[in-house]
């Protein structure tokens, strides 16, 4: 069903990201890998486990937080291949601690790389999405987006930040028969939680449990389906119930 329709998936080849990849590649989508410099022999491992189960990938390699990097490997990859069924933006960093000890840069770091990445990854792809009038883009955000959290509030703000581009890019497409929505993930069982106080998390999570990644990457794989198409400018939380 999803034969010849490929889906640009950031930040591939962990947690989340990684998940959502082998889902997707599973349901018979061509899954563009993402990856940074240095990242190659994580990327031909990925698309190795891919192409051995059956799936197709492909793979690029940008930096979302650098813009000129992000056009050129882009427009070049589109010049060769047709444009994306889907794009999924899901890399992004976390540095956090409480406003009065944060420092310059890791506020201007996490703001940089996870609100600019929507705009690099998305602003050299969108045109030709609308000329092909149909498309699907999901974009990760946050429990920390949808309510705030204590010691986030860089990552709160990039995240809250995202939901915004994400329903007013929805608004502008939506003639185009193309959907954007995003999905507040809660706590994950990834390795970014490595070292935060689980049992005190969990006695605020009403299910009483992590969330997985594979469950991320179901309601991933829905908003991409044709199923989805009239489900749009949505915030869909996975998290367990916590409110």
């Amino acid at each position: 069903m999803n034969e010849g329709k490929s889906v640009l998936v950031t930040g591939s080849l962990r947690g989340i990201g990684r998940a959502i990849s082998l889902r997707l590649a599973s349901e018979g989508y061509t899954v563009v890998l993402n990856y940074r410099s240095g990242c190659e022999e994580r990327v031909e491992e990925l698309r190795n486990e891919i192409e051995s189960a059956g799936g197709k990938a492909d793979v690029i390699c940008f930096d979302i937080s650098e813009r000129e990097q992000c056009q050129k490997a882009l427009e070049e990859y589109l010049e060769r291949n047709p444009v994306f069924w889907g794009v999924v933006l899901n890399a992004g960093i976390c540095r956090d601690n409480i406003l009065a000890a944060m420092d310059g840069d890791d506020w201007d770091s996490v703001l940089h790389t996870n609100l600019d990445g929507f705009y690099n990854v998305l602003r050299p792809i969108i045109l030709p999405l609308c000329k092909k009038r149909k498309g699907r883009i999901v974009a990760l955000s946050s429990v920390s987006g949808v309510i705030g959290n204590r010691g986030q509030v860089n990552y709160s703000a990039s995240k809250a930040g995202i939901i915004g581009a994400v329903k007013a890019l929805a608004c502008e497409v939506a003639s185009r028969h193309i959907t954007v929505n995003a999905i507040a993930p809660g706590i994950i069982e990834t390795d970014m939680i490595e070292g935060l106080p689980l049992e005190e998390m969990l006695k605020v999570i009403p299910m009483k449990r992590l969330g997985r990644a594979e469950e991320v990457a179901a309601l991933t794989s829905f908003l991409l389906s044709e199923e989805a198409g009239y489900i749009t400018r949505q915030v869909i939380s996975i998290n367990g119930g916590l409110d």
